[in-house]
C-alpha cells in the first residue's frame, strides 16, 4: 500500500491534484480543506495517502496529517459513508472538528457535510464514538504506519514535509487517567473534548479536574 507521497505539485483540480514523483504523475484526491492549504504549482509537497482498491479503479486519497487519514479510514467503515462522503466530512470539519463532533455526540456538525443526511450523521456518531479516544490521542506525532510504501522524490531538497500539528499531550493523558478511573471511552472523550474547548492550553491536572466536573452526576 502507498502510505505517503512526496514530490512536486504539477497541477490542481477541484477535488484532486497531480504530484510528480521521479517523473511519474500520481493523481491524489483531496478535500477542499487540504486543497486550500497546498503550495503553488511547481512546488514541493508531501501527503499521507490511503489507497482505495476497486475492481475497475485504483484511487489515492491525500491527507496532511495521520489523524486525518485515520479518520478517513474509520468514517469509511460506517455504512452509508463512502470515500466522497468521508472527504466531504473532513473538508467541512477538519480532523479536529471530526474528533470533537464525535466525542460530543454532535451529529448536526457531521450532517453539515455535503451529501450526509441526519440518519447517516447519527450513525457516524454511534459507531465511532468509542473509537474517538484512540484517534484523538494520536495527534500529529504517530510514526508512519508500518508496511506502507512511501513514494518520495530522489532529491532530499525537493521534499517539504507538511507541518505536523503537535497534539496536546495533556489530552491523551487525561483520557488515559479517566479510563483508569473507570469511565467509558466515549464519556471520557466527550468530557475531555469539552474541557479542551473551554481551555485549549490546560495542563493534564486541569483537564482531569474539568472533565471530572463534567462527568459528575447532575443534581
Amino acid at each position: 500500500m502507498i502510505g505517503k507521497i512526496a514530490g512536486r505539485l504539477e497541477y490542481r483540480s477541484t477535488d484532486h491534484v497531480l504530484i510528480d514523483v521521479r517523473g511519474v504523475g500520481y493523481i491524489v484526491y483531496v478535500s477542499n480543506r487540504v486543497l486550500a492549504g497546498l503550495p503553488g504549482n511547481g512546488e514541493a509537497v508531501a501527503l499521507y495517502t490511503d489507497l482505495l482498491v476497486r475492481e475497475d479503479n485504483l484511487q489515492l486519497f491525500g491527507f496532511t496529517t495521520l489523524v486525518e487519514k485515520e479518520w478517513h479510514r474509520l468514517l469509511m467503515s460506517v455504512q452509508g459513508i463512502g470515500a466522497k462522503a468521508s472527504m466531504a466530512i473532513l473538508g467541512t470539519l477538519g480532523d479536529d472538528g471530526v474528533s470533537r463532533a464525535i466525542a460530543l455526540g454532535d451529529w448536526n456538525a457531521v450532517a453539515k457535510a455535503k451529501g450526509v443526511g441526519p440518519k447517516t450523521a447519527q450513525r457516524v456518531i454511534i459507531e465511532l464514538k468509542d473509537k474517538a479516544p484512540a484517534v484523538m490521542a494520536m495527534g500529529g506525532t504517530v510514526a508512519e504506519a508500518l508496511g506502507e510504501e512511501v513514494l518520495e522524490a530522489e532529491t532530499p531538497d525537493l521534499v517539504r514535509r507538511a507541518p505536523a500539528r503537535k497534539a496536546n499531550p495533556a489530552q491523551a493523558e487525561a483520557l488515559s487517567a479517566l479510563g483508569n478511573l473507570g469511565y467509558g471511552p466515549g464519556d471520557a472523550a466527550g468530557a475531555v473534548a469539552e474541557a479542551v474547548g473551554t481551555d485549549p492550553e490546560a495542563d493534564t491536572p486541569a483537564l482531569i479536574r474539568a472533565a471530572l466536573k463534567l462527568l459528575a452526576p447532575k443534581g
